[in-house]
């Protein structure tokens, strides 16, 4: 497979591990809060008096950012905030509330463990709960910390019981995707098992600033461990629903040397790990007292999960699938509020599709994959052997008993064992969808949320190339999805749900949610390289990675996980207005991702958003990188580390 010029970070380090082609995800937790603040306003006063009814907001919108440059070359190398939030009043009057940047803690700091004692944020350990530790260097061996950051969420339980919080207790899930490199500089991607660490925060009720009292590592033995976490969002019965992006390829794994690091890292044994345990859901529980649990499902396919959405029924799950010949998954559950056991459906594209946003779409129909709880999968996933479930082949066999198919950018064929539709479906989906004639034709299909009121889910594609484009090695245009130019920069895609669907197969889908037709929000600009050497334009989206949407702010967040802007952006696109606002910047090197919006927690509305990897330098950055990198590596332990923290001055009470 030949690496391009517009792969992601994380393309290009699995590309360089000789596998096949993985995304890297984002970052140190930043988190948007709604903390009251001076603010300019005009227009008369927000309130008339203490007996004055007081007026109600009507409208919120972000004023943007210019990005950063080398003229102020500090502002590349950290989070910059220059943007502001105008609210408008019932009165007609209005606020400005300029908003800024509050770190937690940067990977690697030592912070309370709330036991009176400190913990290493962001640290790795093995299947005993025992520290990982870099030997890479003599001398400086040191347990593995993590740079990249990413899935978050932030929620409040009944009868906290953490000991040192003055204000509200609120937690905070945060995970560790993985760390970049080794002391040696040789690349960790893959090869280390993704830390979960819940945040005991205090809020203030006065201010809704935010302060860390405890930090706790969520033992992940339970669930054999977790493999490359990646996006993340919060259930509406307040979980954490985690990720394990890019499964290990079950019918290679011989050859996977990332996966062998892997499982000698997590077990001390290069073979101990079945490839069939990753790839699936984990759910984070967290407890009154700071501490976490974890269980991983096994019954919402074996996909590379990047940031799923639970719709408001409790019932029906969307999920992107940030893969090359990728697909658009959906889960019903049987029972709200638990996703043990259920049905797994992925589309199919009909005429039509467009990444035009004037176009009108394409409709969406349903391929019922099968019914199973996640008990079933994981036992057949301890029993059974990739051999026992499928052949898969890269060269063509002659054999008309094979299908062929396109996996991860390049031609297989494949022949299901005789009574493994059930295994195949659960354990092997990329492989079953194709031979159910699903469109696997999405290239890095990623975030995915909902905007309830008007019942559209959006979802992000980061690029727009290979698998999606007619006559590319990668391209099967029999499954719907044959565009005539590739957008690297990227889009969001818009899909109307309804109630009322069949599947393929006219049996009724349980849902009111389910998408029925998808069109093109917005798409990203590719140009070629400006000054700085953005091969995007900087005033637009490029490689959209994870969303959030707020209902209260009618906000759509999108963060970046670009390998074509200098730095890397969160945006703001009001949907009502239409106006797209830049209003965080990252540290160069360092993508966006880790959205997560809450409209309310005691009041205050808060949107996380997090960065990782700063410095991770690629070819856009040959401009910038000789100044740009002391200043990195003087913010960020020697870039080993990023931040945690959180985005304040946004109004109270929204």
């Amino acid at each position: 497979m030949t690496q391009n010029f517009d792969l992601s970070r994380r393309h290009s380090l699995k590309f360089l591990a000789g596998l096949p082609l993985l995304p890297l995800a984002g970052g140190a937790a930043g988190l948007l809060s709604a903390c009251g603040g001076g603010g300019s306003s005009s227009g008369g006063s927000p309130a008339a008096g203490p007996a004055a009814e007081a007026p109600s907001v009507t409208a919120v919108a972000f004023t943007g950012m210019a990005a950063p440059s080398l003229a102020v070359a500090a502002e590349m190398a950290t989070t910059l905030v220059k943007s502001s939030m105008e609210v408008t009043y019932s009165n007609g009057s209005k606020q400005s509330f300029a908003l800024k940047y509050q770190p937690f803690f940067v990977t690697g700091d030592l912070v309370p463990d709330g036991k009176g004692g400190t913990t290493l944020a962001g640290a790795y350990y093995d299947i005993n709960n025992q520290p990982i530790i870099d030997k890479s260097v003599a001398g400086k061996e040191r347990q593995f910390f993590s740079d990249s950051p990413d899935g978050s969420s932030l929620l409040t339980l009944a009868n906290p019981t953490v000991a040192g919080v003055k204000g509200n207790t609120v937690f905070a899930v945060v995970q560790f995707e993985y760390t970049t490199r080794d002391q040696a500089l040789v690349s960790a991607y893959g090869t280390l098992p993704s830390p979960i660490a819940v945040l005991t925060l205090d809020q203030d009720p006065a201010t809704g600033a935010l302060t860390l009292v405890k930090y706790h590592n969520v033992d992940t033995s339970g669930a054999h461990g977790l493999w490359i976490t990646c996006g993340a969002s919060l259930s509406p019965w307040n979980t954490h629903l985690s990720s394990e992006e890019y499964e290990p390829d079950a019918q290679f794994i011989a050859s996977n040397t990332m996966f062998q690091a892997y499982s000698k890292n997590l077990f001390g044994d290069a073979t101990a790990a079945n490839p069939y345990h990753y790839g699936h859901l984990p759910e984070v529980t967290v407890n009154p007292d700071g501490t976490g649990s974890i269980k991983k499902h096994y019954c919402l396919g074996r996909i590379s999960h990047e940031l799923i959405q639970v719709m408001p029924d409790n019932r029906t799950v969307l999920m992107g699938d940030d893969y090359t010949n990728g697909g658009f998954f959906m889960f019903v559950a049987d029972t709200a509020k638990d996703l043990s056991a259920g049905t797994l459906y992925v589309a199919k594209v009909g005429a039509g599709f467009s990444v035009d946003p004037t176009a009108a779409g394409a409709a969406l129909t349903w391929i019922n994959l099968g019914h199973a709880t996640s008990a079933e999968i994981e036992a057949l996933a301890n029993t059974l052997k990739p051999a026992d479930i499928l052949t898969s082949v890269k060269v063509d066999p002659v054999d008309a008993s094979y299908t062929k198919m396109y996996l991860d950018g390049g031609a297989q064929w494949v022949k299901l064992k005789p009574g493994m539709e059930k295994a195949a479906a659960f354990l092997e989906t990329h492989r079953y969808a194709n031979l159910m004639g699903a469109t696997m034709s999405f290239t890095k299909m990623e975030g995915t949320t909902v905007n309830i009121k008007d019942k559209i889910a959006y979802s992000a594609l980061q690029n727009i190339q290979s698998s999606m484009i007619k006559g590319n090695a990668a391209n099967n245009a029999a499954t719907g999805i044959a565009l005539d130019k590739a957008i690297v920069a990227g889009g969001i895609m818009a899909h109307t749900l309804a109630g009322g669907q069949q599947d393929t197969a006219g049996t009724a889908i349980n849902s009111e949610w389910v998408p029925a037709q998808t069109r093109c929000l917005m798409v990203g600009e590719d140009i070629a390289a400006d000054a700085l050497g953005n091969t995007a334009n900087p005033d637009k989206i490029a490689n959209p990675d994870n969303l959030k949407f707020s209902e209260k702010l009618r906000t759509l967040f999108i963060g970046e996980d670009s390998g074509q802007h200098v730095n890397n952006f969160l945006w703001a696109y009001n949907i009502d207005t239409k106006a797209l606002s830049r209003i965080m910047s990252m540290p160069s090197g360092g993508e966006a991702t880790g959205l997560h919006a809450v409209d309310s927690i005691n009041g205050w509305t808060y949107i996380m958003s997090n960065f990782q990897h700063p410095g991770d330098w690629g070819s856009i950055h040959g401009t910038v990188k000789t100044t740009l990198d002391p200043l990195v590596r003087a913010n960020y332990k020697d870039r080993f580390g990023a931040a945690i923290g959180y985005l304040t001055g946004m109004p109270a009470k929204l």
